[in-house]
């Protein structure tokens, strides 16, 4: 166990705290689809409340967002994990730099079998959270995992695919799976950058996000701006929006009219049948979620607040 010290994540949120209250994290190490995928499990100074799995953004390593929000929510009490992805980071996994929606969920239900193990975690509460499209597959895990007793959604990008807009998307479907052949026949996987100063053709258009993982705001050493073609075929026609219905858990949305798909993130709460709540936030766009402290530690008070009622809630039904 060690202090943290990387400074894409140190330097975020240790605003205003002295040096003896910064958390610790440990390597933490653990296996999804056969490969071996590698995390850092941040820890509070004191008993943690409870274990939290976290992801992040599209094609994001976890020194970036994810990161960023686990350490600030160990700040707040919680066992938090930020991890690679297999196809990304330090994770194992071919081919690389694959987005795969169906791989990441399988991903995250691994890391919380993971922390049920774990002897500093195997004790605790279980709870998720998400960041950007990271919320959206933690959505779909979340409705599908027994084991989460509460998620947030942080600046989520909850998609929603339809028959309509899946037909009206084959042409690029097809690009993706057409990638996806030439990689299984010769190995070779065809990418495209993640961002560009120009946008162009790469998997995040948004001139937003090329100025976080295009620059030195947000690259860091373990991060690769590309992009798997053969992606496209798997993330266009994810639904997320169709998964809230089936989330049986607390939910809290926190979201902000200049984040992603507004529109979106109000559909996704209109579903939600189980017990939830919304916080709007003022942000200048999406990217200031991932790096801003002062936006960060709004979204992690009341995460910590709304997890550590939900927490107390729970133990008081079980306790009678």
């Amino acid at each position: 166990m060690e202090p943290i010290a990387p400074p894409h994540v140190d330097s975020i949120l240790a605003h205003g705290r002295k040096r003896e209250e910064i958390p610790m994290k440990v390597d933490f190490e653990f296996r999804s689809g056969g490969e071996l995928l590698q995390g850092n499990l941040f820890l509070p100074d004191g008993d943690p409340q409870a274990a939290l799995v976290l992801t992040g953004p599209l094609t994001s390593v976890k020194e970036q967002a994810s990161g960023a929000h686990a350490r600030a929510l160990s700040e707040r009490g919680f066992a938090a994990l930020a991890f690679d992805h297999r196809y990304f980071g330090e994770s194992g996994g071919q081919p690389r730099q694959f987005e795969n929606p169906r791989a990441k969920i399988e991903d995250i239900r691994a890391a919380l079998a993971a922390l049920r193990e774990s002897a500093h975690t195997r004790d605790l509460p279980m709870a998720a959270v998400g960041v950007c499209a990271g919320a959206g597959y933690m959505a779909a895990a979340v409705a599908e995992e027994p084991g989460f007793q509460a998620f947030a959604g942080i600046a989520g990008y909850y998609s929603a695919a339809t028959p309509e807009s899946i037909a009206a998307s084959q042409p690029r479907i097809e690009r993706g799976r057409a990638a996806e052949r030439k990689w299984r026949e010769t190995g070779i996987a065809e990418t495209i950058p993640a961002v560009a100063a120009d946008g162009g053709d790469v998997g995040m258009p948004l001139r937003e996000a090329f100025e976080f993982y295009g620059t030195p705001r947000g690259a860091v050493p373990n991060y690769v701006n590309g992009f798997a073609v053969q992606s496209i075929a798997y993330t266009t026609p994810f639904d997320v929006v169709g998964t809230a219905p089936a989330i049986k858990v607390p939910t809290l949305v926190v979201h902000s009219e200049k984040a992603l798909a507004p529109p979106l993130a109000r559909r996704f709460i209109a579903g939600l049948r189980a017990p939830h709540r919304e916080l709007w936030l003022t942000s200048v766009g999406q990217i200031d979620f991932y790096d801003d402290p002062l936006l960060i530690g709004r979204a992690a008070d009341a995460v910590a607040a709304f997890f550590l009622e939900t927490v107390q809630s729970r133990s008081r039904a079980l306790n009678g």
